[in-house]
C-alpha cells in the first residue's frame, strides 16, 4: 500500500510538471508571471513548489476516491445471507468463512475484515455478545485507521499556503531592496515595477488559498464516503451477522 502511495505522488508530480509546462506555453505573459512567477529563479519558482504540491494533492485525493468507491462495492457482494427470516448457527458459519477468503479484497477492505473477525470470535467463544463487543471494538480502530489516511493529504493543504506566504515574503523583500538600491531611485517607472513586484508576490498567495481550498473541499466530501462506507459495513454486519446468530441451548 505504501509502494502505491509513492507511486501515485510521483506520478502526480510528473503531471503536475507537464500541467506547468503547458501553462507556460499556453498563457499571455502576464498571467504566466502570475501563476509561475516568471522571473529569475523560473522554473524553480515558488508557484511551480505549489504547483506539484497541488498535483501530488490531487493524486493522493483519487487514491482515498478509490478506496471508498471499493469499500461501497464491497456492501453488494452478498457475503451473507440477506432475508430476514434466516438463523445463522456456528455450523453455517464455515462456508461464509471460506467465500470470503476466495475474495481478493479479503485483506483490504473493511466489511470481508469485519465479518471475518466476528465468525471467528463466535467460533471461539460462541457467544454473540462478545461479537458485538468485538465488532464495535473493530469499527473505532478502522474509523482511525480512515482518519490515518489522511495525515499526508492534510500536511499538503497545510504546506501549500505555507509556500505562498514564503513567496509573499519573498517577493516583498526583493521588491523593497529592488526599490532601495541607488540605481534605481531615479527611474521613472520604479513605481510601476515595485508595484508589478508586489502584485506577483500577493497573486501568490492568493493562488495557494485557492488551492488549499479546494483540495480541503474535496478531501472532506471524500472522507466522509469513505467513513459512509465504514459505517454501512457496520450495519450490513450488525444486520446480517450479528443480529442473526444464534447458540442452541443444551
Amino acid at each position: 500500500m505504501q509502494d502505491g502511495r509513492i507511486l501515485t505522488a510521483l506520478v502526480a508530480a510528473a503531471l503536475g510538471v507537464v500541467v506547468i509546462v503547458v501553462l507556460d506555453f499556453t498563457l499571455s505573459e502576464g498571467w504566466a508571471k502570475a501563476l509561475l512567477d516568471k522571473g529569475n529563479t523560473y522554473p524553480f519558482s515558488v508557484q511551480n513548489g505549489m504547483w506539484i504540491s497541488f498535483a501530488v494533492g490531487l493524486g493522493e485525493l483519487l487514491r482515498r476516491a478509490r478506496s471508498a468507491n471499493a469499500e461501497m462495492n464491497q456492501l453488494t457482494l452478498q457475503y451473507l445471507p440477506e432475508d430476514p427470516r434466516v438463523v445463522l448457527q456456528a455450523a453455517d458459519l464455515g462456508s461464509i468463512y471460506r467465500k470470503l477468503r476466495t475474495r481478493e479484497e479479503y485483506k483490504n477492505c473493511f466489511l470481508p475484515r469485519l465479518i471475518d473477525r466476528c465468525v471467528l470470535q463466535f467460533q471461539a467463544s460462541h457467544s454473540t455478545d462478545q461479537s458485538a463487543s468485538l465488532m464495535n471494538t473493530s469499527m473505532e480502530m478502522y474509523l482511525h485507521e480512515v482518519d490515518l489516511q489522511y495525515n499526508m493529504l492534510r500536511y499538503i493543504c497545510w504546506v501549500i499556503p505555507s509556500l505562498g506566504f514564503i513567496g509573499t515574503v519573498v517577493g516583498i523583500g526583493k521588491a523593497l531592496e529592488y526599490a532601495g538600491h541607488p540605481e534605481n531611485v531615479d527611474k521613472p517607472d520604479l513605481l510601476t515595477t515595485v508595484t508589478g513586484m508586489l502584485a506577483v508576490s500577493f497573486n501568490g498567495t492568493f493562488l495557494a488559498l485557492v488551492m488549499a481550498s479546494i483540495l480541503v473541499l474535496l478531501q472532506n466530501f471524500i472522507q466522509s464516503r469513505e467513513e459512509h462506507a465504514l459505517n454501512q459495513a457496520g450495519q450490513y454486519c450488525l444486520d446480517n451477522l450479528i443480529n442473526r446468530l444464534y447458540v442452541q441451548k443444551e
